[in-house]
């Protein structure tokens, strides 16, 4: 029995070494399998994290799940069948291809990770000094008694050593009338670490906005704006964060949600010179290449002729501009119409345009001045890195846009928001599915919060040491994405019901440490 489990210590610990060399040398590859039915992933930091929703922090971890079961091809029949019943299918919550484990294959893993970091296991065949690898998390099923989702283990080491392991617990259910007691949390957390001393910290997610579609003709719009709040200590469950916590203002937006709003914020600028009302009727007229051509050969032509002497704002710096302040002085270059050459003058002046366009709400808006913004207007680079910044500001746009339109904050914040995001794009390159963050006063936005219900509130206790903690959450969504909760009828719930009208679901972590002696 135990040279099986020592065998299989080995075997474990083998795989989840070779996947973290891998890691680090750049490798990318396959989750890799254990005994036929178990795959194990490295998830790096900035990656799709699956205990996000549970532990907010952010690091390389090891995932340990199911073998996901391969689905045969469906036939034609069976296609027609499967868009009858995919409705009934979600209703009901049924998700197919489970990867959780029952919780004693799951204790089994921990068991095996332990072991073998373990520095009193000499007889195991590992090479010494043992790597200390990632946290290790097992996806449980929840059918034990306790509704075990996740276990997990990571190592408490110094410099050189190994010294212990934290072993970790979470359990997730619906709990629409929750019962729990902070100072019964505070308790069970002393009894548990044996310490005297301990913190309660809060956590509050308050959703400002979250856009939705209306029918099923239109598609889910994805754009959020949300409040995070951190505050210690917490005085009592479901606590309103005072105002002297720290908070964050955390904005994702869809360009379909305010793409309509854009238009309307926009005006139509009352001194478009003639390149620029060039390309709003050519944008709204041609529609053939031979279009583009004819468009500016008459342009030139009028030119060369001297029947039109059309005016510009100053700093164009467009191949049609170039020509047109030539034409005041009788001599023109010659410009042959052909190839990629028209696309290329027509991208030029609508380029020019924009950035014309982008400069007047923004400073009309006093959200930034001329020099803010010079990095996305400068005409120094590229025309490509010119689309590329001129891209970058209109995503600036529509952040800015979603917060005047959906939370309506004040001046103050809408500048340090939009500041906020011309720094990061000053530096990075365009991330449509980027999450902006701002710390905020909680003074400046206590009207947006004080009155209203988070969709998530958390209660960490910790004793003094990061990793020893107790972590009771309420949330509206489930926490955990690969078990089934049953779900209400619709008729069932209000759209403006509060938390605790809602259905709720609680989710605990707790943790244990055991020290190698």
């Amino acid at each position: 029995m135990w040279s099986g489990a020592n065998r299989a210590a080995e075997e474990f610990y083998a795989g989840l070494l070779q996947e973290f060399d891998e890691n680090k040398k750049g490798i990318r590859k396959d989750p890799f399998i254990y005994e036929a039915d178990i795959q194990v992933q490295l998830i790096s930091k900035g990656q799709p994290n699956p205990l996000k929703n549970i532990l907010h922090e952010n690091e390389t971890i090891f995932i340990v799940e199911k073998v996901p079961l391969e689905k045969e091809e469906p036939s034609p029949i069976e296609e027609l069948q499967s868009e009858d019943t995919a409705i009934s299918d979600l209703s009901t919550g049924e998700n197919v291809g489970l990867l959780a484990l029952p919780i004693g294959r799951a204790r089994q893993l921990i068991g095996f990770y332990t072991m073998a970091h373990n520095p009193n296991m000499t007889h195991l065949k590992i090479n010494r000094p043992v790597t200390a690898l990632p946290p290790l998390w097992v996806r449980c099923d929840g059918s034990d008694p306790e509704g075990i989702s996740w276990l997990g283990a990571e190592l408490i080491s110094t410099s050189s050593n190994i010294t212990g392991i934290v072993l970790y617990m979470v359990t997730c259910k619906v709990d629409k009338n929750y019962s729990v007691n902070l100072e019964d949390l505070k308790k069970s957390h002393k009894k548990r670490h044996h310490l005297s001393t301990l913190t309660a910290s809060g956590f509050a997610q308050y959703e400002l906005f979250k856009s939705t579609a209306l029918d099923d003709t239109v598609a889910a719009s994805q754009t959020t704006i949300t409040l995070d709040i951190s505050w210690s200590p917490v005085d009592e469950i479901l606590q309103t964060p005072p105002l002297s916590s720290t908070a964050t203002l955390i904005v994702k937006h869809d360009a379909a949600a305010v793409d309509g709003s854009i238009e309307c914020l926009l005006t139509v600028r009352g001194d478009l010179d003639f390149a620029e009302q060039l390309w709003c009727k050519m944008s709204s007229s041609v529609i053939s290449y031979q279009d583009l051509v004819k468009c500016f050969s008459l342009v030139i032509q009028s030119l060369q002729r001297g029947a039109i002497q059309p005016w510009l704002h100053s700093g164009s710096n467009s191949l049609l501009s170039k020509l047109i302040h030539q034409s005041y002085y009788g001599t023109m270059d010659t410009v042959s119409l052909s190839g990629t050459v028209p696309v290329q003058m027509l991208l030029e002046i609508g380029l020019d345009k924009l950035k014309k366009d982008y400069i007047c709400f923004f400073i009309g808006q006093e959200l930034a001045s001329l020099n803010h913004l010079e990095y996305f207007i400068s005409p120094s680079v590229d025309t490509q890195e010119q689309v590329h910044r001129v891209q970058k500001l209109h995503h600036i746009l529509e952040i800015v846009v979603s917060c005047m339109l959906f939370i309506k904050p004040q001046h103050e914040l809408l500048f340090s928001l939009t500041q906020s995001c011309i720094k990061y794009y000053e530096q990075n390159p365009l991330d449509e599915q980027h999450i902006f963050q701002l710390p905020v006063r909680p003074t400046a936005v206590k009207d947006l919060y004080q009155n209203e219900k988070p969709q998530k509130w958390r209660v960490e206790i910790n004793s003094g040491q990061k990793k020893v903690k107790t972590v009771w959450q309420l949330s509206d969504s489930p926490p955990i994405d690969h078990l089934n909760f049953h779900r209400p009828d619709f008729s069932e719930l209000t759209l403006s019901g509060s938390l605790e009208e809602r259905i709720s679901f609680t989710n605990m972590v707790t943790c244990s440490q055991v020290h190698f002696k």
